[in-house]
């Protein structure tokens, strides 16, 4: 076993802040191994979706905690011990980008509106409820009665940041059991909201750490959505022009002509950029690179040569899938983290409880603004062409966000973690909190979604995985970007109608402002984007548009 003593103690150096050299070369190498047998076992079971690639990673992570754990006498359960940082600025940005790469903007845009309410609107109440429940319930169950001397400034912050990090959701699971060519618009609401509520969690997050909790006053609601609105609209805009300057140096340069490489280096270097970017000017690095990635794919996919574009696909599509199943791998090694449950300082009794609370709240939030949102969506639409969204799925939508998963875990260790270590009882019983969250969301949710969704929706049929995406992150299932960056938002009876004298036109577009707004406004965007920004930017035109279905 002498080997064995020196490979733990490799880790556990290589895992420490400083360590050694050969220790981090050792601790890598057995990370970087496990993670390959995460990727093959998730390969033998892709046939077999009641486990899918979070599931496999947890309790891959879980078996190897073990291992560490025990040969190490209970000293260890993880290979690598990481920086709190390395979430948000290696882990995530990939995740998030090619969700916004990837996205198919035709369906995306058309129920923007919906989308928006539910990862938005819908994140405001589900923390408004699960903040304001914890705050009432966690005292019921002994935890908060620690002695602080600032108690009530420190469960104001607690319960306030425990509502956004448990109102991210996860919604792979489900994505991977539903037929987008079923159901098009309950693919498209459950993808879309995913994305937007990770956003809009990290956002909200950042906007509540801001708050001065010692000084709360009156109009500190107002100070949260103001301080929100702002980080939300300057988030946007900077991941926009990134965007914009992207493919307007691809389509005016045309590094094609002399080497691809330049071509993906340069869009997967602006893209991290513009990440950083934001962190750097105290903006939303999620939501920048978010909107980065839908500008790069609307304009700057079409500047690049075909070998890039297929290049670009699959390698943001394979960095998302290695961070995801990271995080879910770490994760299941870090909930054996002995030192973690023994700062917390909470009996048996009481972690049980405040678990039985947040997943309550959880349910609870979830459900307070899916269908009341769901019917408002409905009958707004009203006689239009958009397919209703029935009872069922409403059910689909508000299961699909039960899951918590990677922005969780990351916002959890980012605030309450320094260097993966705490030594805070609260903040140690919130860390706990979220790994047995996770854990339970992602098991046993994610165990139930395929018999859930085959009873309620019975004609679904898993549709095949997208050929270099693993089957990993958020991926769309598209066979291709180009698929919908072509397609056109109207049909061609409905851009002939735009043809007639003034007057009727102008009657004709405020009659169906007023009945179809989201409708009318694609119809007029892609006016403006034809005649002004593909020209600058790139993209197809309108008249090639044809020839490309």
């Amino acid at each position: 076993m002498a080997w064995w003593w020196w490979w733990s103690e490799a880790v556990v150096v290589g895992g420490g802040t400083g360590g050694g050299s050969s220790g981090t070369v050792v601790s890598i190498c057995v990370f970087t191994a496990v993670l390959c047998v995460c990727l093959v076992a998730g390969h033998l079971l892709e046939e077999n979706k009641w486990v899918n690639e979070s599931i496999t990673a947890l309790l891959i992570g879980c078996v190897v905690g073990a291992i560490i754990f025990l040969l190490s006498e209970g000293k260890n359960s993880r290979i690598l011990r990481f920086d709190e940082q390395l979430f948000f600025i290696y882990v995530l940005p990939p995740i998030i980008f090619n969700a916004g790469f990837q996205v198919k903007k035709k369906q995306f845009f058309h129920n923007f509106l919906t989308i928006m309410s539910f990862g938005i609107f819908g994140v405001f109440i589900s923390v408004a409820i699960v903040s304001t429940g914890c705050y009432w319930l966690f005292p019921k169950v002994g935890f908060g009665d620690l002695g602080a001397v600032d108690y009530l400034d420190l469960i104001l912050f607690t319960t306030t940041a425990l509502g956004a990090i448990f109102s991210s959701t996860d919604t792979v699971c489900t994505l991977q059991v539903i037929s987008q060519d079923e159901t098009p618009r309950l693919y498209s609401l459950v993808f879309g909201e995913g994305v937007v509520n990770d956003a809009t969690s990290v956002v909200l997050f950042n906007a509540i750490k801001n708050l001065d909790i010692t000084q709360l006053k009156g109009g500190v609601a107002l100070k949260v959505i103001s301080d929100f609105l702002y980080l939300f609209f300057t988030s946007t805009m900077l991941g926009v022009t990134i965007g914009l300057s992207t493919a307007y140096a691809l389509k005016a340069l045309y590094f094609g002509r002399h080497s691809t490489d330049r071509e993906v280096a340069l869009m997967a270097l602006m893209a991290y950029l513009s990440y950083m970017l934001a962190e750097f000017l105290d903006l939303s690095g999620i939501l920048t690179v978010f909107f980065c990635g839908i500008v790069m794919s609307h304009y700057a996919w079409h500047n690049v040569t075909e070998s890039s574009r297929i290049t670009t696909r699959h390698i943001f599509a394979t960095l998302s899938f290695i961070a995801e199943t990271f995080i879910f791998l770490y994760v299941g090694m870090d909930a054996l983290d002995i030192d973690k449950w023994k700062t917390s300082e909470t009996s048996f009794k009481t972690s049980l409880g405040i678990f039985g609370i947040i997943i309550s709240l959880v349910l609870l939030g979830r459900a307070a603004f899916v269908f009341p949102l769901s019917i408002m969506s409905n009958y707004m639409s009203g006689s239009s062409e958009k397919a209703p969204i029935t009872f069922n799925h409403q059910v689909v939508i508000w299961w699909a966000g039960l899951m918590r998963g990677a922005v969780s875990i990351a916002l959890a260790y980012n605030q309450f973690t320094f260097s993966g270590v705490t030594l805070d009882p609260v903040h140690a019983t919130i860390i706990t909190s979220t790994i047995i969250v996770v854990f339970f969301t992602t098991l046993v949710f994610g165990f139930l979604t395929r018999p859930l969704i085959s009873a309620i929706l019975p004609h679904q049929h898993r549709q095949s995985t997208t050929p270099g995406t693993g089957g990993g992150g958020r991926s769309t299932g598209s066979n291709s970007p180009k698929d919908d960056f072509i397609m056109p938002f109207l049909s061609p009876d409905e851009e002939a109608s735009g043809s007639g004298s003034g007057f009727l036109q102008a009657k004709r577009s405020i009659s169906m402002l007023l009945e179809r707004p989201v409708h009318t406004v694609h119809i007029y965007w892609r006016k403006f984007d034809d005649r002004f920004m593909r020209p600058i930017f790139g993209g197809p035109m309108e008249r090639d548009r044809g020839n490309c279905y």
